[in-house]
C-alpha cells in the first residue's frame, strides 16, 4: 500500500493538533531538538497498515502566529501578566488607559476634520480666552485711557495670524508627511537653523501646556473663588488628567476633549453675539469696576516699549499655529486636505472671538484684576448675562475647560517632535517607543513631569508665566518660512507659480522675525532671557547626543558585511559562591560548561567560616578549585574587584566571565529578605571592561530540588 502524507493546520483551541479518526497515537522520535520557528513534524502512523499521516504541532500557537518560515507575529497572550500582582496592574493599566491596540491599526486612530480641530487647534483657539486680558493687564499700567490701544493691537496680531495661516497653508502643501518647523528648517536651512527650531519648539510646547493650565484654573477660579489658594494642586492634577488622557492615544484623546471645545465655541459665540447685538442697539449695560482696581493702576507712563510690551503679551494669542502643519500625519486620508482645512478653521474661530472680545472689553471699559482672581472673559460675560446666572457658569467652565485642553495640542505634537528627534538622533532613542496605545509615552510623561514643574515654581501665575511664552514659537515660525523660501527657490524648474508662493512665506518670515525681535525685547527682562539661554543649551545638549550616538555606531558597524566571527580564548570563569550549595552547585557545573578555566570564590570576614568552608569543599570533591579571600575590614564587594582585576593581570588577553547565582524567591515580598548581593556586584561589573556578567537564576522549585541535571 502507498505511502500518504498529510499536513493538518494547528488551531488555538488545539495547539497539539488532531490526525483524524482512525489514525494511531504513536508519535516520532521524543527528545528532539527545539525548532527555532517553534513548529516541528510527527509522522504518525494509522490504523490501517502501512498508512502514515506527518502532524505538524505547534504548542505555542496562542502565543504567535506564524507569518511565513522563520517569521513569528507576538499575539497579545504573550503580554498577559502571571502573578497576581502583575494581574492586578494589568487590570489597572486597562482602566486607566485602555486595551492594547497592535500596529496595523495605527490608520484607525487617526483624525477627521471634527475631531482635529479639537486635537491640533484648542491651543490657538483658547488663546482668545486670555490674550485680550493680557494686551489689557500691560496697557492699564499707564492709566485707563491707554486701554484704548487694545483694539487696535489686536487687529494687528489678527493680521500677522492671517499671514501665518496662509503661509502654513503653503507648508502642509510641500510636506504632506509633516511639515514641522524641525524639518523644514533642517532641509533648507541645515542641522543648526534646524535644532534652533527644534529647541524653540520644545521649549514652547512645555510652556503650552504650563501657560494654558494655569489659565484654565484662573478661569475656574474667577467662579469659585475659594478654589484660588489651591490652584498650584488644581494645575498639576490637570496635568496628571491630561497626561493620562493621551497615554490613551491620539484618537480616544480627541474623543473625550473635543465635546469641551465644541461647547467652549458655542459658549462664547453666543456670549459675544448677545454683546455685539446689544452694542449695536445702544442697550450695553453699565460696568463699574471696584474702585481698589482703579487705584492700582496708572503707575507708569505710556511709551513705545510698553505698548510693544502689550502687542508682545497679546502675540502669545498666535502659539499653536504651528500645530496643524507638524501633526499631518496623525489626520485621516486625504491627510494635507484636512490639515489644510483644520488650519483655516482655527484661524477663522480665533479671529472672530479675539476680535469681539476686544471691541465688547473696550466699550464696556473693563479692567483687568490686579489680584488675578477674576478673568477679564467672566467680567464681560457677568457684564452681559448677570453674575452667578446658568450662561455666566456655562461660558467660565467651558473656559476653563477648552483652557486646561490647549495643554492637549502640546501632548499631540510635543512627543511627536521628540520622536523624530530621537530617529535623528538627537535625542535619547526612548522617545520613539510607543505605548500600548499607539502614543509616544515617553514623550508624554516627560511633558507632564516638565510642565508639573513649572506650574509648581512660578505658583501656576498666568501673569508670571507669560513672560516666558510666545519667544520661542516666534523663532521656530520665522525659521520655518524661511525655509519654506528656501524651499520653493530650489523647486523653482519644477513648480509653476513657485514666485508668489515664496512670497507668502518670505513676508510670513518677516511678519514673525519682526514679532519675534520684538517679544525677545520688550520681555528680555521680564523672563524672556531664561528661555534666551535655555534655547542654545538645548541645542547643545541634542549635538552631544547625536555625536554619542555616531561615535557607538563608529565603534559598532561592520566594515565588511562578510567579516567573519572575531576568535575567542576560552574566558577565565569566576565563580562568587556565599556557601556550597544546589545553587551553587548550577553555577559551577554551567561555568564548567563554557570553560575549563574555572575557579570559585568565597569572601568571608569570619576565619573560622572559612575553615569550614574549605573542609566541606574537600569533602565534596569537585573538581573546582576553590579561593578563599579573607575580609577584615567586613566588606565583601571591593575584595572580590580587587581579586579579579589580579586574575585579568595574569593574562589581560583573556576575557573573564563572573557567574551570579542569584535564588528567585517564590513571592515579591520575599525579596525583602535576601540581601541582593549579586545586584549590587553587577552593578560594580557592569562598567569593567573586558569581563562578561552571566547571572544564573536559581529556581528551587524549576528544578524539583535535584542539582544533577536529571
Amino acid at each position: 500500500m502507498s505511502e500518504r502524507d498529510r499536513n493538518h493546520r494547528t488551531s488555538s483551541q488545539d495547539p497539539v493538533g488532531r490526525v483524524g479518526p482512525g489514525q494511531g497515537s504513536e508519535r516520532g522520535e521524543a527528545g528532539q531538538r527545539p525548532a527555532p520557528d517553534l513548529e516541528h513534524r510527527q509522522v504518525v502512523r494509522g490504523k490501517l497498515p502501512g498508512t502514515r499521516y506527518v502532524r505538524i504541532v505547534r504548542p505555542f500557537a496562542r502565543e504567535f502566529r506564524r507569518q511565513a518560515p522563520g517569521h513569528l507575529v507576538a499575539t497579545e497572550r504573550v503580554l498577559a501578566p502571571r502573578g497576581r500582582l502583575g494581574q492586578a496592574v494589568e487590570l489597572l493599566r486597562r482602566l486607566l488607559i485602555g486595551p492594547r491596540i497592535p500596529t496595523e491599526r495605527e490608520l484607525h486612530e487617526r483624525v477627521g476634520v471634527g475631531k482635529g480641530l479639537a486635537v491640533f487647534a484648542s491651543d490657538n483657539i483658547s488663546s482668545s480666552a486670555y490674550a485680550t486680558e493680557e494686551i489689557m493687564r500691560v496697557l492699564v499700567v499707564a492709566g485707563t485711557g491707554a486701554l484704548a490701544l487694545t483694539l487696535p493691537i489686536t487687529l494687528v496680531i489678527i493680521a500677522v495670524l492671517a499671514i501665518v495661516v496662509t503661509s502654513y497653508q503653503q507648508t502642509i502643501r510641500a510636506y504632506p508627511s509633516g511639515g514641522g518647523s524641525y524639518i523644514v528648517a533642517s532641509d533648507n536651512l541645515g542641522p543648526l537653523p534646524g535644532l534652533t527650531a527644534a529647541g524653540a519648539l520644545l521649549t514652547d510646547y512645555i510652556l503650552t501646556v504650563s501657560v494654558s493650565i494655569a489659565a484654565g484654573v484662573a478661569a475656574l477660579t474667577s467662579i469659585a473663588p475659594e478654589l484660588f489658594d489651591y490652584r498650584v494642586a488644581l494645575g498639576v492634577a490637570f496635568v496628571v488628567l491630561l497626561c493620562l488622557g493621551n497615554l490613551r492615544g491620539i484618537r480616544e484623546s480627541a474623543t473625550i476633549f473635543a465635546a469641551p471645545t465644541y461647547v467652549y465655541l458655542v459658549a462664547i459665540f453666543g456670549l459675544l453675539a448677545f454683546g455685539l447685538f446689544r452694542l449695536a442697539t445702544g442697550t450695553l449695560p453699565p460696568y463699574e469696576a471696584p474702585a481698589e482696581w482703579s487705584q492700582a493702576q496708572g503707575a507708569e507712563g505710556l511709551g513705545l516699549l510698553l505698548i510693544l510690551r502689550a502687542f508682545a503679551s497679546g502675540s502669545v494669542a498666535l502659539t499653536g499655529t504651528e500645530a496643524v502643519s507638524n501633526g499631518v500625519p496623525a489626520f485621516k486620508p486625504p491627510e494635507p486636505r484636512n490639515a489644510r482645512i483644520v488650519l483655516i478653521l482655527m484661524g477663522a474661530c480665533f479671529g472672530v472671538i479675539f476680535l469681539g472680545m476686544s471691541v465688547l472689553a473696550g466699550q464696556l471699559g473693563l479692567l483687568p484684576d490686579p489680584s488675578e482672581e477674576e478673568t477679564v472673559v467672566s467680567q464681560l460675560a457677568r457684564t452681559l448675562v448677570g453674575a452667578g446666572t446658568p450662561y455666566h457658569y456655562l461660558v467660565q467652565v467651558s473656559t476653563a475647560l477648552i483652557l486646561v485642553l490647549a495643554a492637549n495640542t502640546a501632548f499631540a505634537d510635543f512627543p511627536r517632535l521628540a520622536s523624530i528627534l530621537g530617529r535623528d538622533r538627537y535625542l535619547p532613542r526612548q522617545f520613539q517607543y510607543r505605548g500600548d496605545r499607539l502614543a509616544f509615552s515617553t514623550g508624554i510623561i516627560v511633558l507632564a513631569v516638565v510642565a508639573a514643574v513649572l506650574i509648581v515654581a512660578f505658583q501656576g501665575s498666568v501673569t508670571n508665566l507669560i513672560p516666558l511664552y510666545t519667544v520661542g514659537v516666534f523663532v521656530a515660525f520665522t525659521l520655518s518660512q524661511t525655509g519654506m523660501v528656501r524651499h520653493w527657490w530650489r523647486l523653482r524648474q519644477q513648480e509653476p507659480g513657485w514666485q508668489w508662493r515664496a512670497v507668502f512665506n518670505g513676508v510670513g518670515a518677516v511678519a514673525t522675525g519682526v514679532v519675534a525681535l520684538v517679544v525677545g525685547v520688550a520681555k528680555l527682562a521680564l523672563g524672556a532671557w531664561m528661555v534666551l539661554i535655555l534655547i542654545p543649551i538645548l541645542i547643545a545638549m541634542m549635538w552631544a547626543i547625536q555625536r554619542h550616538y555616531n561615535e557607538v555606531e563608529d565603534a559598532l558597524t561592520l566594515d565588511l558585511p562578510d567579516t567573519p566571527l572575531p576568535r575567542r580564548e576560552p574566558p577565565h570563569v569566576v565563580v562568587p559562591v556565599s556557601r556550597l550549595d544546589r545553587a551553587a552547585l548550577e553555577a559551577l557545573a554551567f561555568a564548567q560548561s563554557i570553560s575549563p578555566d574555572v575557579v570559585a570564590v568565597h569572601v568571608t570576614d569570619d576565619r573560622d567560616q572559612a575553615e569550614q568552608m574549605k573542609r566541606r569543599w574537600e569533602r565534596w570533591g569537585g573538581e573546582v578549585q576553590l579561593v578563599i579571600v579573607e575580609s577584615p575590614y567586613r566588606a565583601l564587594i571591593p575584595p572580590l574587584l580587587a581579586y579579579i582585576d589580579a586574575i585579568e593581570q595574569q593574562g589581560p588577553k583573556q576575557p573573564i566571565t563572573v557567574i551570579l547565582s542569584e535564588f528567585v524567591p517564590r513571592h515579591f515580598w520575599e525579596w525583602l529578605l535576601h540581601n541582593q548581593s549579586a545586584l549590587r556586584l553587577k552593578l560594580h561589573l557592569f562598567f569593567r571592561p573586558n569581563t562578561i556578567v552571566v547571572d544564573l537564576p536559581y529556581h528551587p522549585d524549576s528544578l524539583d530540588g535535584r542539582s544533577d541535571g536529571r
